[in-house]
């Protein structure tokens, strides 16, 4: 029972949480809560070491708290008043992990015949893009490319935002220039969403191979994009403000295509 914060082994995860440097440096990274731990686990991530609270530890959706784990992972009970002091965020079950990243490549993915990609330039806050990886695995995406990101994708708010869905939607960090250079070889058509020079997205034939690219909320896509695309498309804005919260607009276009290719 670890019942100190001072605790080495909290010391280090509370580092891992907070340090992008950190994270690089051990090549691990902080999964909390029941739900993503199990998701992690299903995919065949590594887990190094399990934090457990037995207190807050109660069966919720069919998971019964701790997932299936090799009998050699250290496992470490801690109190609730040390584990409040872990937790990123509150209500996370009892339960917390340090897990071992993988390097994901453009070349690892494997792609649908049409298959739907979500693109993000610059993107910059760790919860957009955990919901953007939520709304991609509900419209059964094929992956989410990050290009020349302003975030760590295994920064622990953007784990949690993405409710588990960071495991199982494919998401790879890469350039500007190798993402347009892979789309184009696949023969994929760039969709960018922005407002000059563009047409709706529900006139925007969808059901073939596509990628849909957007920017940041502030400056939207650099001209690389814009000149890049096949075609610009927007979401309608009838009121005073003229852009969306970027992982909102990710789900409108998302949906639009399974709507279409449901359509078939």
């Amino acid at each position: 029972m670890i019942t100190s914060a001072q605790n080495p082994k909290v010391k280090e995860l509370l580092l891992l949480q907070q340090k992008s440097s950190e994270r690089r440096k051990t090549g691990l990274f902080v999964v909390e809560g029941r739900r993503e731990l199990h998701h992690c686990v299903e995919t065949g991530y590594e887990v190094g070491s399990v934090f457990c609270c037995h207190s807050l530890l109660t069966d919720i959706d069919g998971h019964e708290g701790m997932p299936s784990l090799p009998v050699s992972t250290p496992v470490y009970e801690v109190s609730e008043q040390v584990y409040e002091k872990m937790a990123y965020r509150g209500g996370t079950e009892g339960l917390m992990a340090t897990v071992r990243m993988r390097e994901r490549i453009l070349d690892d993915l494997r792609l649908s015949p049409s298959p739907l990609i979500v693109v993000l330039e610059r993107v910059e806050k760790p919860g957009n893009l955990g919901a953007v990886l939520r709304s991609a695995d509900a419209a059964g995406a094929d992956a989410v490319m990050v290009c020349d990101p302003l975030t760590d994708l295994y920064n622990p708010n953007l784990i949690r935002s993405s409710v588990g869905a960071f495991f199982s939607v494919p998401c790879v960090a890469c350039t500007s220039e190798a993402c347009i250079a892979f789309l184009k070889q696949r023969g994929i058509t760039i969709l960018t969403a922005q407002l000059q020079d563009s047409k709706l997205y529900y006139d925007t034939d969808m059901r073939r191979g596509i990628a849909l690219v957007m920017g940041t909320e502030a400056t939207g896509l650099t001209t690389q994009w814009r000149e890049a695309a096949d075609a610009h498309i927007r979401i309608p804005m009838l009121g005073r403000v003229d852009s969306l919260n970027v992982s909102v607009s990710a789900a409108i276009l998302l949906f639009e295509a399974v709507r279409q290719r449901r359509k078939d």
